[in-house]
Order: C-alpha cells, then sequence, then structure tokens
C-alpha cells in the first residue's frame, strides 16, 4: 500500500527525499549473469542531472551512482541491486516560507491532507528529483533488454509550450539541452529565456519510443502492455496525460485508415503503437505524454495557510522553466521498466518462445 514500488518481477522499490542525505532505489529481481557497473548507468543519470544549462534548475548535483549490492565480479548475482546517489547541493533554506503554505498546482497540499505532516524541502517525496533513482533502474532494464533482444529507447521533445517542434532527425536529439530533434533550436532558447525572465514556467509534450521490442509481450485483459505503459507514464511527475500510438487522434480516423494493414512485407502503419490488443505486435512501441507547467514559480499566487487562512505564495530558490526539459531519459527509463517486466512475465509463462512470424518494423521515422 506504500506506492513506493514499481514492478513485481522486476520490482524497483524508490526510497530518499529531495533534500535529504540520498536517495536511491533497490531492484529486485534482476536476471543473475549481467555485466554491470556504474558507467553502464552514469550516462542516463547525466542527461537527467540538474544544472546542465542555463534552461533548468542551476542545482549542481553530480548525480553519481553508487552500487552498494547485487553485483559481484563485475555480474549481478540475482540478488537485491541497491543503487545508492547521493544529494550533495541542497539548499534547505529557499523553502522556510512554505512551512506553512501549499503552492498551487503543487503536491504540498495533497500531502498534507494525506499524512498531516510534510517535508517542505523541496517538495520531498514529491520532488521530481526522486525520478533520478527510476532513470537508473531503467539504465539497468535498458541493457538487459538490449543484449537479449537488442530493443533501443529513444525519447525527444515534441512541443514546449505552444511551440510545437517539427521532427527532423534523431541524430538532433543529443546534440541540443531540449532533447529537440532539431538542428536550430534557437527559436526555442529564445522562448525559454524570455519566460524564465517572465517568472513564469511552460508545460511541454514529449515522445518515447522502443524498437525491437518482441511480439507477444503484454496480456489479454488486466496487465495490457499499453495499460502498464499508461500507469507507468502517469507515476512520472507532472505528467498529465498520455497517447499510445495515435492517441486522441484516432477520435477523428475512420476504421477503414486507423487499423494498420497487414501484408508479407510488415504493418502499413503504426495507428496501435505497436500494442494490439495488450499485446506487442512486434512494432515499435510509439507513446507521447504531456508534462503541466511547473508549480514553483516567481509569480505571487493565491492560497491557504495550515490553518485555512488566505495568504499568497512566491516560490524562491531553483527551479525548472519546464520540467520536461530534462524528461527525455526518464520516459525511456519508465518505458524500459514496463517492457522488462513483461520481457520476464512471458520468460516465466512461456520460456522465451517466441512467435515464428518475424518482427515487423515501424512505419514511423
Amino acid at each position: 500500500m506504500s506506492g513506493n514500488t514499481f514492478g513485481h518481477l522486476f520490482a524497483v522499490t524508490n526510497f530518499g527525499e529531495s533534500h535529504g542525505p540520498a536517495i536511491g532505489c533497490v531492484i529486485d529481481g534482476c536476471p543473475p549473469g549481467l555485466a554491470l557497473c556504474e558507467v553502464d548507468i552514469q550516462p542516463d543519470l547525466d542527461r537527467r542531472r540538474p544544472g546542465t544549462s542555463k534552461f533548468v534548475t542551476q542545482r549542481n548535483e553530480p548525480d553519481a551512482v553508487e552500487i552498494l549490492s547485487g553485483v559481484y565480479e563485475g555480474k549481478t548475482t540475482g540478488t537485491p541491486i541497491c543503487l545508492l546517489i547521493k544529494n550533495t547541493d541542497q539548499r534547505s533554506k529557499d523553502y522556510g516560507n512554505l512551512v506553512q503554505t501549499f503552492r498551487p498546482g503543487h503536491a504540498d497540499y495533497s500531502y498534507f491532507q494525506k499524512y498531516g505532516i510534510r517535508d517542505p524541502r523541496g517538495g520531498g517525496r514529491s520532488s521530481a528529483r526522486l525520478t533520478a533513482p527510476m532513470v537508473a533502474a531503467g539504465a539497468v532494464a535498458k541493457k538487459w533488454l538490449f543484449e537479449k533482444y537488442g530493443t533501443r529507447f529513444r525519447g525527444c521533445m515534441t512541443q514546449i509550450g505552444e511551440l510545437p517542434i517539427a521532427f527532423e532527425s534523431w541524430e538532433h536529439v543529443p546534440n541540443n539541452p531540449f532533447f529537440a530533434p532539431l538542428a536550430d533550436v534557437s527559436a526555442l532558447e529564445s522562448y525559454l529565456l524570455a519566460l524564465r525572465k517572465s517568472g513564469d514556467s511552460c508545460g511541454a509534450r514529449l515522445r518515447v519510443s522502443a524498437s525491437n521490442v518482441p511480439a507477444g509481450l503484454g496480456e489479454p485483459l488486466f496487465d495490457k502492455m499499453d495499460a502498464d505503459i499508461a500507469w507507468a507514464m502517469m507515476g512520472i511527475n507532472a505528467v498529465k496525460g498520455v497517447e499510445i500510438g495515435a492517441g486522441f487522434a484516432s477520435v477523428a480516423q475512420r476504421g477503414s485508415s486507423h487499423g494498420d494493414a497487414l501484408t508479407p512485407q510488415g504493418f502499413r502503419g503504426n495507428n496501435a503503437g505497436g500494442v494490439l490488443g495488450g499485446i506487442t505486435s512486434g512494432q515499435d512501441l510509439e507513446v507521447a505524454i504531456a508534462i503541466k507547467p511547473t508549480s514553483s514559480i516567481l509569480i505571487p499566487r493565491e492560497s491557504i495557510d495550515t490553518t485555512g487562512q488566505p495568504t499568497e505564495v512566491v516560490t524562491t530558490g531553483r527551479h525548472d522553466p519546464c520540467v520536461g526539459i530534462r524528461a527525455t531519459p526518464i520516459i525511456e527509463a519508465m518505458l524500459a521498466l514496463v517492457v522488462m517486466e513483461h520481457a520476464l512475465r512471458q520468460r516465466a509463462q512461456c520460456s522465451d518462445v517466441l512467435p515464428a512470424l518475424p518482427p515487423i518494423a515501424a512505419a514511423h521515422p
């Protein structure tokens, strides 16, 4: 009932607070024999970590991961893997004015209603900092899935605030701080600089894709692959919407065009997003998410204090003007954790027996 563990066969228990001494996770159920060291995990944490550009929070955390257990002589042993990330750049005094008040749009109020007590320093458990352990766990899942099936995960930003981002090429994504598939991101830079100067924030839309996903993963009813993907994505801080494949655009489609035609050479499209009846088709998994504007902003807003009296809230400290900027490695990790869970479930139920039909590539870039 605690809600701090993700998965069953590949179970990831997340621990820590934003301004505590450390954050981390325990992975229980990782198959033995996987070559694993900190170097396999650190690159994804470096992509997510704060302080990497002028467009994100300037909290300067190295996010250096330590493997405390579950690995012997460079290989996983099948026992719990503990991953630790120390907090080194907390400034808890920035949150002194929030001890007795609630930020509109933030979890301050709901946490207080649930527990009767809360950690106001950086949001405590509700902070997006707690996505770092999930990125670390996702890196382990990514490595196992790539070695087993050749599965790859990649994400990008497709809209920031009111600005849609045209897709040019995946090769541009690692070359700019927005994870945008664009060669020229000057318009995005100007937009974010103006937004930050105004003291306000904005939301974002992101896309994540998984290729070389085996057909046959997922369950036909309550544990559908797409249902678990949506559940995982909604577990990410600030996510308010999830689409699989065509998503909400399918409302305006006709059955004659929405259903992806099958040919001896493969599917003609991927409106289904790689999932049919809750089970993977062998096409690329295609997922999109909507992220709300950051609730910690400099603009004064109406609120109440812990006694119910009206007050005004201004959030100081270091915050992202758009939390979606650093979310790409997070959505990749969460998708990898879902696929990992279902891959292990398939292995347990069907002994890794895959359909005789060859895998079919997605029609999208």
